[in-house]
């Protein structure tokens, strides 16, 4: 899968641009500095850049260390360092009760086995009272074409997320279509679907 990515990120433009998920920045309120953050499948740094922009202390993931060298300048160029770690994000041993807060922006690169462990880590990883934001597509985004994947089955409902997290309290669970502009690969109208919860 590596491979496939280092592919895809190998060319000079970021190709989810530079400015973060806009759903990522509206949760600004529940951030506070000095909290450690997951940044899920980070890639190019956009959202691990403006996390850390935010005062976090930020650990970015990823199994392409082409975007992750991107990440990494554009750190440099926003004046902010972060914890950036190539790994095999299906095979990767997730800490307990570790981080405050974890971002997971369109993470939808494996279908429902491979997710129900993406999950379980990340149930594992978030410490009690921590947060987590997630946006993603829903089913119809097959329809729009405007980015993510092309496997119906990678692809998040409200009830795929309630089964997954509804014992934590959901602060924030929508379905809903809005136009996107992140970068080449993320752009147009979409099926979006967005979801903030805090662990109990």
């Amino acid at each position: 899968m590596a491979t496939q990515w280092d592919t895809r990120y190998g060319v000079p433009e970021y190709i989810f641009g530079t400015a973060p998920n806009q759903f990522l920045t509206e949760q600004a309120h529940w951030l506070q500095p000095g909290q450690s953050v997951l940044a899920v499948a980070d890639g190019e740094g956009r959202n691990g850049v403006w996390l850390a922009q935010q005062g976090l202390r930020v650990h970015a993931i990823d199994s392409s260390r082409v975007a992750q060298d991107k990440a990494r300048k554009l750190a440099a160029e926003r004046g902010v360092t972060l914890d950036i770690e190539c790994v095999d994000l299906l095979t990767w041993a997730w800490p307990k009760d570790h981080y405050d807060v974890i971002a997971a922006i369109f993470v939808q690169f494996v279908g429902p086995a491979e997710r129900a462990r993406q999950f379980a880590g990340i149930r594992q990883a978030l410490k009690p009272g921590g947060l987590l934001i997630m946006q993603g597509y829903t089913p119809r985004q097959i329809e729009y074409k405007t980015g993510g994947p092309s496997a119906v089955e990678n692809l998040y409902t409200e009830d795929l997320l309630r089964q997954a997290f509804g014992d934590w309290e959901i602060l924030h669970l929508r379905a809903h279509d809005d136009v996107i502009d992140e970068g080449s690969h993320h752009a147009g109208l979409s099926a979006l679907i967005d979801l903030v919860a805090r662990k109990k």
